[in-house]
């Protein structure tokens, strides 16, 4: 969904060596070229030429700044001094991630002082590192062989997690009206959020949806219903007046989002029931803009708006959930919620329904809802757990969507998850860490990268 990260190489060495060894530059750019080819396949890797000095630490940094790159790998091409980079590595807010590797993965019998010299970036890293590590500096280190599988899975989950911090840094969230009254762990201080993560939330009127909507082009809704007969089987009971009224909101809400630069969002059905100009809430809305990218949270909740945006980076597919149920017969939980849920991570063997469905929430008329089952295999979740004094915790828990029978009255997007430490034993750690009743869920392992997430932005992490 997102794409690939795009990452800056930093291969520093120094100007001395040259004289020792002639083309000693010109051979470990080659060597910086090739470990930037061989990761091509999970990251846009960039490596504009060897830093030999401090200013050319520093241009290439600010380069990396100004062509807005995800994040910095280091690598020492040979040992460089880090009073050299200590300064622009300290302020610059590119995530970082220290490469401890050099160009042979063994020494042998035929090694000269050439050789020598060529793969001794190991005690540069270890001057790098104790410079950050005093500077306060968050930052990843994996050793290896830069050629092996493990090294590329290790670069894949910190590239993926550098992405999604950098993206937060620039996410802005809408909350359209107001947070839903009483909630307690959807509440966030706007100003702790920005300081600490990043994302900036902005309260809306709703009434920016109503107006937006008087300006969508109907050829534009006749468009998206022409989109959602392809992906969706259609409930035969949907009268054209719901399909266009939905599909409008829909389109007026990605107006107003596009417009003020939001690539997260949440409405809550009692600010839109209330504000007497809506005829039925946003759910299959909710569901289709998550499926283009979007960040969402239900009910005022810009923590798992924000989070579900992060998702997408971090696992290319993010859903909007919550734990509605325990069945500790199936050892698992019933994942749901009101009828807002991704259908990208629908079953494959099942098409999505667009379904016509009698809603009293809101107080208005029947909503049209994407009804999916979620696709059965390996899956993670995740919450953002506001905590006192501007502290934030991030709460996973990996497991895998098991294979169910339907629920036939279940309106809802919804699936059975069972987590690895089983259900007791998560709900026990959930609760005890403050986990949120709202949370994100990727499909496929992902916990490394969450792991990786809060350690960058330099909050809690805790898996149950």
């Amino acid at each position: 969904m997102a794409g690939k990260p795009k990452i800056g190489l930093l291969g520093i060495m120094q100007a001395l060596y040259d004289e020792m060894l002639p083309g000693i530059t010109e051979r470990q750019a080659g060597y910086a070229k090739e470990v930037a080819s061989h990761l091509g396949d999970v990251a846009e890797v960039h490596f504009p030429r060897p830093a030999r000095s401090r200013q050319d630490i520093e241009e290439i940094v600010e380069s990396f700044e100004r062509e807005k790159l995800d994040g910095i790998m280091i690598v020492m091409l040979t040992y460089g001094p880090a009073m050299r980079a200590t300064r622009v590595l300290a302020n610059t807010k590119l995530p970082l991630m220290l490469a401890n590797i050099q160009p042979e993965p063994h020494v042998t019998a035929e090694w000269d002082m050439g050789d020598m010299t060529y793969n001794q970036g190991v005690h540069g890293a270890q001057d790098t590192a104790n410079a950050l590590v005093r500077a306060g500096v968050p930052f990843r280190v994996e050793s290896g062989d830069w050629r092996s599988d493990e090294f590329k899975t290790a670069f894949e989950n910190w590239a993926r997690a550098a992405a999604a911090i950098t993206a937060w840094r620039r996410l802005r969230v809408a909350i359209f009206g107001y947070a839903m009254n009483g909630m307690g762990d959807i509440r966030v201080d706007e100003t702790a959020m920005l300081r600490e993560l990043g994302p900036e939330i902005n309260f809306l009127p709703t009434g920016d949806i109503y107006r937006a909507m008087q300006e969508v082009p109907a050829e534009q809704v006749k468009a998206a219903m022409g989109e959602e007969d392809q992906l969706f089987e259609i409930d035969d009971a949907l009268d054209g007046e719901e399909r266009e009224d939905s599909v409008r909101m829909q389109l007026a809400i990605k107006r107003v989002l596009d417009s003020g630069g939001y690539g997260a969002y949440s409405t809550h059905f009692d600010a839109i029931g209330e504000d007497g100009r809506f005829s039925r809430l946003p759910l299959a809305a909710a569901s289709n803009l998550m499926a283009e990218g979007y960040g969402y949270g239900a009910e005022g909740d810009a923590c798992s708006a924000a989070l579900v945006s992060a998702g997408h980076i971090l696992a290319d597919v993010a859903h909007f959930t919550e734990m509605y149920a325990l069945d500790f017969e199936r050892d698992a939980v019933l994942m749901s919620h009101m009828g807002e849920g991704n259908w990208r991570v629908a079953r494959k063997d099942e098409k999505p329904r667009l379904i016509h469905r009698e809603l009293g929430i809101g107080r208005l008329g029947p909503p049209p809802t994407v009804l999916f089952r979620i696709q059965p295999g390996p899956a993670t979740i995740a919450s953002l757990a506001p905590l006192s004094d501007g502290r934030f915790r991030l709460v996973v828990s990996e497991g895998e969507v098991i294979d169910s029978e339907v629920l036939p009255a279940l309106e809802m997007p919804y699936g059975f998850f069972r987590p690895e430490s089983g259900a007791r034993e998560c709900l026990n750690g959930w609760l005890e860490n403050g986990g949120t009743h709202h949370e994100v869920m990727t499909l496929g392992t992902h916990a490394e990268r969450w792991r990786l997430f809060a350690k960058l932005l330099g909050i809690e992490f805790s898996q149950v």
